[in-house]
């Protein structure tokens, strides 16, 4: 399924467009250097196709690339670092 990920700093979210609904993830900015990311929504219709994981997945790179370290309150964020230990190393301590 092809994605089209757009980010609204302003609102502090990735959005995907999934016709008449929107899949996304959101996060908060406790500081400068560190991207909180909170809750992953996707529409039930959308669910079990991987939605979820290419917002993350988005999220994490625009962090990494902005030099940015990540907290996962999302428990779906976090299970998704957890599976994937290439962005272990952006988690804040």
């Amino acid at each position: 399924m092809e994605l089209n990920i757009k980010h609204d700093k302003e609102y502090q979210q990735f959005t995907a467009s999934l016709g008449e609904e929107d899949a996304e993830l959101a996060y908060a900015t406790p500081s400068e250097e560190v991207m909180d990311f909170t809750h992953t929504f996707v529409p039930e219709s959308a669910r079990g196709k991987g939605v979820a994981n290419k917002l993350i997945e988005e999220g994490l790179c625009y962090a990494e690339e902005n030099g940015k370290k990540v907290i996962a309150t999302c428990p779906v964020v976090k299970k998704f670092i957890h599976r994937n230990p290439d962005y272990q190393k952006l988690l804040h301590q």
